[in-house]
């Protein structure tokens, strides 16, 4: 049973933190966004729905992310993938429905392409696949991208905070994993929930995201007012809405 102490999982890259409530399958798998943590308010929510459902839910942080071991800027997409698919493998062999936040939804189309066997179901939350070629790189000024050039990598904001750091070797390992140049055929349902005022990752995005996939089913959510964090109360319960439904069924 999952307790208030994360469990440690020796993954390919540095010691990942995880926490795992054994219940019912499937297993509900939460892939967190670029330097978010397994803490995070819809991960917590989902957290409560599966203690109360009894259904099996495993989260956890990428390396260089929240509890987990090794740093930030040594990873990348390829990075933080591996980390997603070796302890996914690991926890959650059997079938599991894929919630992917942001970022999150990059690693969780991926995944689902390359295991299709195993994924009941995908759920992208304010979807943000290809971001750093689609939505970061146009947005930075040429002083940015000089900078990059120069050291490495860029801080792009004030405070401090990962999230605002964005690495040379991010952005080259991204343009190798792009998956919205090709159709992305998955055998499950899909829903993504967007909010209407995400400044992080446009409606326009999330709607090229779902006509990439082709599946039995695509339905695209929009919630009207919704910011790219999609945690308010009324947020949470979509989501909760969204991952039970697909349970039942």
């Amino acid at each position: 049973m999952e307790n208030n102490a994360p469990a440690f999982f020796d993954g390919p890259n540095a010691r990942l933190a995880y926490r795992m409530h054994e219940g019912e399958d499937p297993t509900i798998v939460w892939l967190g966004g670029y330097a978010s943590d397994m803490l995070g308010t819809k991960a917590e929510a989902l957290a409560t729905y599966a203690k109360e459902a009894d259904q099996a839910y495993l989260r956890f942080d990428y390396s260089g992310h929240g509890e987990s071991e090794g740093h930030f800027e040594d990873g990348t997409l390829s990075t933080w993938f591996a980390d997603a698919e070796s302890l996914i493998g690991d926890k959650a062999p059997g079938r599991k429905i894929l919630v992917g936040s942001s970022m999150g939804a990059w690693l969780t189309l991926l995944y689902a392409k390359k295991h299709p066997a195993e994924v009941s179901a995908v759920v992208l939350i304010a979807p943000a696949p290809d971001f750093t070629e689609d939505l970061v790189w146009p947005r930075l000024s040429q002083e940015h991208r000089d900078r990059i050039e120069k050291d490495g990598f860029v801080k792009t904001g004030p405070t401090g905070h990962a999230s605002e750091t964005y690495t040379q070797a991010l952005f080259e390992d991204g343009r190798a994993n792009l998956v919205l140049r090709t159709p992305i055929t998955l055998p499950c349902p899909v829903c993504i929930l967007q909010g209407t005022q995400d400044e992080a990752v446009p409606v326009a995005h999330a709607l090229k995201v779902a006509d990439a996939i082709d599946a039995p089913s695509v339905t695209t959510t929009l919630v009207k007012d919704g910011d790219h964090r999609l945690s308010n109360p009324e947020d949470l319960y979509l989501l909760i809405r969204t991952v039970s439904t697909f349970i039942e069924n």
